[in-house]
């Protein structure tokens, strides 16, 4: 798994966001979406694979801007949120 975050700009409302997330879960390996329009950011869980420019430009296409990715891996934690060792 990896987390993606991506830095959206033309989000305004609440609106923006359900599209945004509508388009990020068509990207396909998709766990989980994440976003704020006041912070700008759209947080992804993906599968490994998946493609943080495809993420980008699906969002692109869509009229909104896209600044800094970051990929990262996803740590795995355990019961309570303790990280497995």
């Amino acid at each position: 798994m990896i987390i993606i975050t991506l830095d959206v700009e033309g989000m305004h409302c609440g609106m923006c966001e359900t599209h945004v997330n509508d388009v990020v879960r068509r990207a396909g390996g998709i766990k989980k979406v994440k976003l704020s329009h006041i912070k700008g950011k759209t947080r992804v869980v993906a599968e490994d694979g998946t493609s943080a420019e495809l993420i980008k430009l699906a969002i692109e296409k869509q009229g909104y801007g896209v600044g800094k990715v970051v990929v990262q891996p996803c740590e795995k934690r355990g019961l309570f949120g303790r990280r497995k060792q």
